[in-house]
C-alpha cells in the first residue's frame, strides 16, 4: 500500500537548527540591539553583552562587572497563492503572530586579563500560522489547523582571555533545549481518505561550542573571527494524527482490520551546523564606527531528515524520510554607528539568501532571500545603556512550480504556489557595568 504524504508534517526540529524566517535560514543571528542595529556585523567589535553570541573574545576586554537584556518581537507576515490556470485553490495570509526572543548575559572579572560570564538566549526561532479556511480546497473541505512554532534556547557559559595587549581570546559551551510544533492536514487526496489532522510535539537537547578570537592592532581598527561548532540535537515526542485508524476500515489494504493507534512516540536527530565568521570594524573618523561581516553556515547538512516512531504500523504508513536538501550560504552585512555626546545613531544592512530549494519549499517553513534593513538609537549615562531599535526583512517571491510537483518525483514534497514574506522586528536592550 502506498505510504500516507503527510504534509509538512516531517518540517520537524530543523527549525531547531531555528532564526527565524530569514535569518540564515534558520538561525536569528541577530541577537543585542546593538548589534542588531549595525546589520549584525559585530564579529570583529564584539564589545557589548552580546558577545556572547558573536565572538566571545570581545568579553576579555569588559573591566567591570557587566549585565544585560536583550527582548526581541519576530512579527512576520506572509502570503500564499495556490492557482492551476484560472482556478484558485488557496489565497492566504498568515494571522499575526508573536514570536518572542531574547538574550541576557553576567560577566564577571576574575583576575587580571580573565574574565567569566553566563549567557542564556534564543538563537533559532521560526513559526508561522496560517487560517485553516484559506485551506479548505486541499483538506477535504474542513478547516484544519496550519501552524509551527520553533525554538533553540542555549545556556552558556563563557571564559576569556586577553593573552596579549592586542590579541583576545574566549569560548563558550553552549547548551541547547529545541522545542518543535507543528500542526497542518494528514491527508492526501490521492488516497480519497482524510486523515484528519496532524499534531507533533517534540523537544531534545544537544551540546556544542562557540570559539573567537579578536585582535585590535590599533585604536581605530579591529578583526575577529568566530567558529560555532555543529550541535547534534536528539529529539523526542509525540504525534497524532486524528483519523489514522481509519486505514484498518479500507478493504483489499494491507491494514484493515488493524487496530491503529492516533498516537506514537517519535525520534529524530538533527545537527545544527557550523558557523564560520569573520569581521572587521574601523573607526575613520572621531565617534564614527563601520563594521562589516561575512558569515557561512553550513546548511548542507540539512539533507534528508528521517524519523523512527514507537509504533509498527506508523513505521509502515507514514514517510520517514523528509528531504530538504539544503545549501551552504553565505551572508554579508554591514553597520555603522555614530554617537553624538549620550547618544548613538546606529544603521545596517545585510543580504541573507536561502539555503532551502524550490522543491523543499512549504507554508510551514517558509524560506526566502533577504534583503534586510537595520536601524536604532542609544543612550548611555553612567554605565547604563539603553536602546532600541528595529530590523525589517523584504523577503524576494518565490515561485514553486506545480508542473514540477507532477512530474519529477525529487520534488514530492514541495508545496507548489507563489509564496510571499516580510518580518518586522523591534527590539529593546537594557545593560549595565557596576
Amino acid at each position: 500500500m502506498k505510504k500516507v504524504k503527510i504534509l509538512f508534517a516531517l518540517l520537524f526540529c530543523l527549525a531547531i537548527l531555528n532564526s527565524f524566517v530569514g535569518a540564515n535560514g534558520l538561525n536569528l543571528n541577530s541577537l543585542g540591539t546593538r548589534a542588531m542595529t549595525m546589520g549584525g556585523a559585530f564579529v570583529g567589535l564584539a564589545d557589548d553583552f552580546s558577545a556572547i553570541f558573536w565572538n566571545p573574545a570581545g568579553i576579555a576586554l569588559f573591566k567591570q562587572k557587566y549585565f544585560g537584556f536583550y527582548g526581541v518581537d519576530i512579527i512576520p507576515s506572509g502570503t500564499y497563492n495556490f492557482s492551476v490556470g484560472p482556478v484558485t485553490f488557496v489565497d492566504a495570509r498568515t494571522t499575526t503572530k508573536h514570536y518572542l526572543a531574547g538574550l541576557a548575559a553576567y560577566y564577571h572579572p576574575i583576575a587580571e586579563n580573565v574574565v567569566a560570564g553566563i549567557g542564556f538566549y534564543a538563537p533559532s526561532g521560526l513559526g508561522a500560522k496560517w487560517d485553516g479556511n484559506d485551506f479548505k480546497d486541499l483538506t477535504f473541505l474542513r478547516p484544519y489547523k496550519w501552524e509551527s512554532k520553533v525554538g533553540m534556547f542555549t545556556i552558556a557559559p563563557v571564559l576569556a582571555f586577553k593573552v596579549h595587549k592586542m590579541v583576545s581570546v574566549g569560548a563558550s559551551l553552549n547548551i541547547n533545549y529545541g522545542m518543535f510544533s507543528i500542526k497542518t492536514h494528514a491527508g492526501d487526496k490521492e488516497l480519497d481518505v482524510d486523515q484528519g489532522q496532524y499534531d507533533e510535539s517534540l523537544s531534545g537537547w544537544g551540546v556544542g561550542a562557540t570559539i573567537g578570537i579578536l585582535v585590535n592592532p590599533h585604536e581605530k581598527f579591529s578583526i575577529g573571527a568566530t567558529v560555532r561548532t555543529p550541535s547534534n540535537i536528539k529529539f523526542s515526542g509525540d504525534v497524532e494524527i486524528t483519523n489514522i485508524g481509519i486505514l484498518g476500515m479500507i478493504p483489499d489494504t494491507p491494514f484493515y482490520g488493524a487496530d491503529i493507534p492516533a498516537k506514537a512516540t517519535v525520534d529524530r536527530e538533527v545537527t545544527w551546523p557550523w558557523w564560520v565568521a569573520v569581521g572587521v570594524a574601523v573607526k575613520p573618523i572621531e565617534n564614527l564606527t563601520l563594521t562589516g561581516d561575512i558569515q557561512w553556515t553550513q546548511w548542507s547538512t540539512i539533507d534528508v531528515m528521517e524519523s523512527t516512531y514507537g509504533d509498527f504500523f506508523w513505521s509502515l504508513i507514514v514517510d520517514a524520510e523528509r528531504p530538504m536538501h539544503w545549501k551552504d550560504v553565505m551572508q554579508i552585512r554591514f553597520g555603522a554607528e555614530y554617537r553624538y555626546k549620550s547618544l548613538c545613531f546606529r544603521a545596517g544592512y545585510y543580504w541573507d539568501p536561502s539555503p532551502a530549494p524550490d522543491r523543499t519549499m512549504s507554508v510551514l517553513l517558509p524560506s526566502f532571500d533577504f534583503n534586510v534593513l537595520t536601524a536604532g538609537i542609544g543612550y548611555s549615562l553612567d554605565g547604563l545603556n539603553i536602546e532600541f531599535g528595529v530590523e525589517y526583512l523584504i523577503g524576494k517571491e518565490r515561485d514553486v512550480d506545480y508542473l514540477k510537483k507532477q512530474t519529477d518525483p525529487g520534488w514530492k514534497t514541495a508545496q507548489p504556489g507563489i509564496y510571499n514574506m516580510n518580518v518586522l522586528i523591534p527590539n529593546i536592550s537594557v545593560s549595565f557595568k557596576f
